[in-house]
């Protein structure tokens, strides 16, 4: 027994270092890069990933990473998730919701981790630089999933429950026309790629929060790219919603663009790489 334990820690000590998930750029993690399309992060002046006022997360859960998210931690709400569709297994929903220890201290966990158990260990401020469980308790908002556990299975789909990956959504859109748009994307479009990369993001308010805290964001838009088995793009597209209304707009990605940098006032704005047309 002795033995074996000294041959395990051998091992370990040998194994090379695991990377935290709030990283310098997505650019840093390979593993991360793997979520964009042709592994380019969208180029947005209002998304800078380099700003103060954002942190570039690769969401891990289990010891691996499954999407990435911008995070604006001023706004505590995510700029937008990316990831790659998966066939999902409809298993529910988690019973808790998840918080980014290295959000408090980059010396913490890289495992995303509920809030009450990370405070068995540690101390802080934990709702510093992100948005907590407590902020959308006897809130009218739901909280809107960016990146949707419905199109993820096993541990991809509970690392969706994460407050980094949600936003203060109107509870009749995010149970009604967007759920049904996240459905039908999903068994009519997004089943029939080889492959389908997915953006899903929030254009936030002028100064509208709950708990004083957390931004109501003003639109969710969505945008995918789906490639056949050659890795080709095929059909792309997307789709926007007032935050106010249950009614989401479907959009081309070259009309869905146009509209984003009108209500963001931005200058530059690429969501794919070579638009993602075929």
């Amino acid at each position: 027994m002795q033995v074996l334990a000294a041959l395990c820690f051998l091992v370990l000590a040998h194994l090379p270092p695991l990377r935290g998930e709030v990283v310098k750029s997505f650019e840093s993690n390979e593993q991360c890069l793997d979520f964009f399309y042709k592994r380019m992060v969208p180029k947005w002046d209002v998304a800078n990933p380099n700003s103060p006022n954002t942190a570039c997360l690769c969401q891990r859960f289990n010891n691996h990473y499954h999407f990435a998210t911008l995070y604006n931690k001023n706004h505590r709400i995510p700029v937008y998730s990316a990831y790659r569709f998966q066939t999902g297994d409809d298993s529910g929903r988690e019973d808790y919701w998840y918080i980014e220890p290295q959000l408090v201290d980059r010396s913490w966990n890289a495992e995303m981790e509920v809030e009450e158990d990370l405070a068995i260990n540690h101390t802080g401020d934990f709702g510093k630089n992100q948005s907590l469980d407590e902020d959308y308790k006897g809130s009218i908002y739901d909280r809107g999933h960016l990146n949707p556990n419905g199109h993820h299975s096993g541990d991809s789909r509970s690392a969706t429950f994460t407050l980094t990956n949600v936003v203060p959504q109107n509870r009749m859109l995010n149970q009604g026309a967007w759920k049904e748009y996240e459905t039908n994307l999903q068994k009519n479009v997004l089943t029939k790629c080889w492959r389908a990369y997915v953006l899903v993001g929030a254009i936030p308010s002028k100064n509208n929060l709950i708990n004083n805290r957390v931004n109501i964001p003003d639109y969710i838009w969505n945008a995918y790219c789906c490639l056949d088995n050659n890795g080709q793009p095929i059909r792309s597209g997307g789709a926007i919603a007032r935050n106010t209304e249950n009614k989401v707009v479907r959009h081309t990605l070259s009309e869905l663009k146009t509209l984003l940098k009108e209500y963001t006032k931005s200058k530059v704005l690429v969501l794919f790489r070579d638009k993602c047309e075929a």
